[in-house]
């Protein structure tokens, strides 16, 4: 949730110093715009008190300067009538700050047990103090419009704070609870990602992704964010590849079992056949306006070429127990050339004579046994 400004210590040409404009963030995906109005000298992550409802918040500054400019205007943000930064935060202030703050889980775990009471079809999903203590604000989900009015009563008297009931969406709410994605890091939503686009099944479907709930999916049960971050990559190389689902040859018809979208190669198979014929992009196009024609050639690929790929087959089996390094033959030395037979030693070795009388004696007991 944090920018590194570059242009932090460089004053814009013609900025207004007292019109200084800063991001302050507070707890989760919580932000805010700032004036610094009595130009307080901070750097960015720096804790610092604003102007809150009816007393003061703290929390850390994130972005300051032209940067901040663009990203309210980036929000739409009004600023005819922003708060104002008071201080840079004392010890005082980050203590109360801690202690409101110990007061959130039990604040959310009893919300949750009035909502059960009250029978209010609406989900509790975290609880943030302001600073001061003196207000609080809850976030929830609801599928439908819910009349919290009740409700809102119930929990002023309860913890004696000014209440604020704010309704966000299930991406925001995976942002606000935070957790791990598969992919081992933080949820983008609770660490950068603040817009959230609209994401379709096609946009899994043009990146060759498997259409599997639980792989697509992510925490907060919508599709994966992630999804778009390559998308206009996988469009930019879909030009060159042609939109084709079968080819029509002698043999037969020739369907797309895969397409390699980078390498510019689709694999095609006939229907009894399970070995996969692959064709580069330009192949295929050749293919395709001989077919538009009425010609069927004779396969999916010439002569030529069926030779090449059964000899590189036949190399890659051969060469799948070929000793290439030679390790074998490393420690081993050939010395029996200069040596000289040994006239005393027989080529021929005679035989055991144990060996015999013994089968003899074995053969006389078979003998013996009835």
């Amino acid at each position: 949730m944090g920018v590194y400004d570059w242009l932090e210590n460089i004053a814009q040409p013609g900025a207004d110093p007292a019109q200084n404009l800063v991001e302050v963030r507070f707890k989760g995906i919580h932000k805010g715009f700032y004036q610094n109005a009595n130009k307080i000298d901070f750097i960015t992550g720096d804790t610092v008190a604003t102007e809150g409802d009816r007393g003061f918040d703290v929390g850390l500054v994130t972005m300051s300067g032209e940067l901040a400019k663009l990203q309210a205007k980036k929000k739409k943000t009004d600023l005819t009538a922003l708060p104002k930064i008071l201080r840079v935060a004392t010890n005082e202030d980050i203590k109360k700050l801690e202690n409101s703050r110990s007061r959130e889980l039990s604040t959310l775990s009893r919300s949750r047990e009035i909502i059960k009471e009250i029978r209010l079809r609406m989900k509790m999903s975290d609880v943030e103090y302001q600073a001061d203590g003196t207000r609080a604000t809850f976030y929830y989900t609801a599928d439908d419009r819910v009349d919290f009015r009740e409700l809102i009563k119930t929990l002023a008297q309860e913890f004696k704070i000014r209440v604020e009931m704010k309704q966000i969406g299930l991406r925001q709410e995976a942002g606000v609870v935070g957790g791990v994605g598969s992919c081992g890091r933080e949820l983008c939503c609770s660490a950068w990602l603040t817009d959230f686009q609209t994401i379709n099944t096609s946009s899994a479907r043009l990146q060759n992704l498997s259409i599997n709930p639980l792989k697509i999916t992510g925490l907060c049960g919508k599709l994966k964010c992630c999804l778009n971050y390559e998308l206009e990559t996988y469009l930019d190389a879909l030009k060159d590849i042609p939109n084709v689902q079968q080819i029509e040859t002698e043999l037969g018809i020739a369907k797309l079992q895969k397409t390699d979208i980078f390498k510019k190669q689709l694999f095609f198979s006939y229907e009894d056949d399970s070995n996969w014929v692959m064709l580069s992009a330009a192949q295929v196009i050749e293919l395709q306006k001989l077919n538009k024609q009425g010609i069927k050639p004779p396969s999916l690929t010439t002569a030529e070429e069926d030779k090449k790929i059964k000899d590189q087959q036949k190399t890659e089996k051969q060469l799948d127990f070929v000793d290439v390094v030679g390790q074998s033959n490393l420690h081993k030395r050939n010395d029996n050339r200069n040596k000289k037979p040994n006239p005393n030693r027989s080529q021929n070795r005679p035989q055991n004579q144990n060996q015999p009388q013994k089968r003899e004696n074995f053969n006389k007991n078979d003998k013996k046994k009835p």
